[in-house]
Order: structure tokens, then sequence, then C-alpha cells
């Protein structure tokens, strides 16, 4: 009997670590929505055509996969790609594609960054953050420097700001 009740702790034992060894390998996320991703992109476009600039904004997901796209009227056709390489680039780094501009300006180690597929090392690359954790990305092309670009696309943000908590 004493073995028998040995035996079942034992096992109870093993079945509860098991139980919390694999709910620490499941983790949750926040996600922005599809509503919110069109929100970012039109009132990024909206922001750049009140300067007086055609551009399309595309905004990304955290692993770099498009949730919305805009193009204004006017905008040239390679504003589509820069925008999403853009997007893409600053979720991947978590970090503003002109802050990694200028870091591969000044820092040959950086420079390599320009061979990685897909970065688009200009200025118009933000990440979208809740907190710390970047939740995606959102990218402008189309305006007569990166710097104009990432002014549209923050304005955006501050937009939004509110959904992003």
């Amino acid at each position: 009997m004493n073995q028998r009740y040995v035996l079942t702790a034992l096992s109870a034992s093993l079945a509860l670590f098991c139980a919390a060894a694999g709910a620490q390998s499941i983790r949750s996320e926040r996600t922005m929505s599809l509503e919110l991703a069109n929100q970012i992109a039109s009132a990024t476009v909206a922001a750049c055509a009140a300067g007086g600039y055609a551009v399309a904004a595309t905004v990304v997901d955290r692993a770099g996969v498009v949730r919305a796209v805009q193009r204004a009227d006017n905008a040239g056709p390679h504003t589509l790609a820069s925008s999403q390489q853009k997007a893409w680039t600053a979720a991947s780094a978590k970090n503003t594609t002109l802050a990694l501009m200028e870091a591969a300006q000044k820092n040959p180690a950086s420079a390599n960054l320009v061979h990685l597929p897909g970065f688009l090392l200009l200025g118009g690359g933000v990440p979208i953050k809740v907190g710390s954790d970047t939740i995606g990305a959102v990218g402008v092309g189309g305006a007569p420097s990166g710097a104009l670009d990432e002014q549209c696309a923050n304005a955006a943000l501050e937009k939004v700001k509110d959904q992003l908590k």
C-alpha cells in the first residue's frame, strides 16, 4: 500500500511538472487588428498629403507580413516597394530605418546591413510599439526625403496612440 501511494504521488508530481514545463513554452503576443492597420496606413497617407506629398504606406505585423497598404493618387509606382521594405526592415530591426541608415553611415559593421535581403536603409520605416513590444511597423515611401516619410509615419502613430496601450 505504501509503495502504491509513493508511485501515485510520483506520477502526480511528474504530471504537474510536465504541465508546468509545457505552459512555459507557450507565449502570448499582442497583435494589431486589420482595422487598426488600415487606420495607420490611412492616417500616414493623409499626413503626407497635408504636406503635399503623394506616398504609399504599408503596415506590417511583427513578422513583417503585410496587414494594410494605401497608395495616394499620383504616388509613383516605386513607392509601394519602398514602403513595404521600410516597414519590414523597421519591424525586423525594431528600430526606425532612419536610425539604422545613420548607424550604417557611421559604423562600417552596420554598413553590412545593406547586404541583408529585404533590408532598406532609407528613412521612413517606424516600428509600432505597445509598451516595449514591437507589434509591427509602418513604412512610407514617396516624400522628398526619408526624414519626411518618417514624420508622416510618426504623425499617424500619434493619431492612434490611445489604441496602442
